[in-house]
């Protein structure tokens, strides 16, 4: 792709999330997850690949859809009560459609059956601005309009991502249908707590970008698409494979990783709320994430690639990657647990 039309696409893609962060007013949030589907849609289908297509397409009628029903909501609460602002959401209609819009948006479950198919055909870039950048602006509303969304809902919504997230993965091979299943699953934790302590929900958000950015970032460096080329990884990099396979144990959340911290804390604030049993049931689903992890862990670390693989021999190519981005982003995925003291500190502020 050009330079400039690329300049051009990001700058709207940033333009467009940050107009929905600084919006109080639903018309003009709505205009910024526009501009931000809008500028993403070339960049997914740069590839020019029939599989690239058909994903921009899915992602395209989703999204229009899941907009839709925001300008709907937002007119319906407004007729309704008269308020356009975004925490002034009163009317039950109102909130339920804009819930199951934004989740809709973001990929939650039941909602989610897009999310798989699109990122799978996606490249690894384009799949990682998917998977984090945006889900930002999705994200800042749900934040605001939490308050006035029945927390049975969002209870509800949150349990049956993480299940779907942990179920779906389980008999998956390619890496990033993988992914995508982990961010579903990522994204329910987010949701389960976000009426009761939503500055977790912001530090869950902060480290599930810094874990499924290094993920990313590290397939694309050994240019592993299924588990099977991942074989392969460590015969090229046995420094970069063994990093790998404890980011992906990070975004499990096993201690003593940086993935533990969210959990950790989110468990913690579910118990202290009075909901034992949605704590118990989190956690169960937790392990099944933590299964498709440690599959990937043993593809990655204890196997030796097969003789029959399809894939160009990965350490034949030229090597021309910046490694500095994913070096720093590995080490915070890896090292920020022992700041958990500071950061409940901070949150209790």
């Amino acid at each position: 792709m050009n330079p400039y039309v690329l300049t051009i696409l990001l700058s709207s893609l940033g333009l467009g999330t940050v107009l929905t962060f600084a919006s109080s007013h639903w018309l003009l949030a709505w205009m910024g997850l526009e501009i931000n589907t809008l500028a993403i849609i070339p960049i997914m289908a740069q590839q020019h690949h029939p599989r690239a297509i058909e994903a921009t397409t899915k992602y395209f009628l989703t999204q229009a859809t899941a907009a839709a029903m925001i300008l709907f909501a937002s007119t319906t609460n407004a007729w309704l009560t008269g308020e356009w602002e975004i925490h002034q959401l009163s009317h039950p209609l109102a909130t339920t459609t804009v819930m199951l819009a934004l989740a809709l948006k973001l990929g939650l479950a039941p909602v989610h059956f897009w999310l798989p198919e699109v990122l799978q055909g996606l490249e690894l870039t384009t799949g990682l601005i998917l998977s984090t950048w945006q889900k930002l602006a999705p994200f800042a509303l749900m934040i605001q309009a939490a308050p006035t969304i029945n927390s049975s809902l969002l209870v509800a919504i949150g349990l049956l991502s993480t299940l779907v997230g942990g179920w779906g993965g389980l008999n998956q091979t390619q890496l990033r249908k993988i992914l995508a299943y982990s961010s579903i699953a990522h994204l329910g934790w987010m949701v389960l707590i976000l009426q009761f302590a939503p500055s977790l929900t912001l530090l869950s958000l902060s480290l599930y970008i810094i874990m499924t950015s290094s993920a990313f970032l590290t397939l694309k460096t050994n240019n592993a698409l299924t588990i099977n080329t991942l074989a392969t990884s460590w015969t090229k990099s046995p420094t970069l494979a063994a990093l790998a396979a404890l980011v992906l144990l990070s975004l499990g959340g096993l201690p003593p990783l940086s993935g533990f911290m969210p959990k950790w804390l989110i468990l913690q604030e579910l118990t202290k709320q009075g909901l034992p049993l949605s704590a118990t049931l989190a956690a169960m689903t937790a392990l099944l994430s933590l299964y498709f992890y440690l599959r990937l862990c043993y593809a990655l670390t204890l196997t030796i690639y097969p003789n029959t693989l399809t894939a160009t021999a990965p350490w034949r190519l030229n090597f021309t990657m910046i490694t500095l981005p994913l070096s720093i982003i590995t080490i915070l995925a890896l090292g920020l647990l022992p700041l958990t003291p500071a950061v409940t500190a901070m949150l209790a502020l």
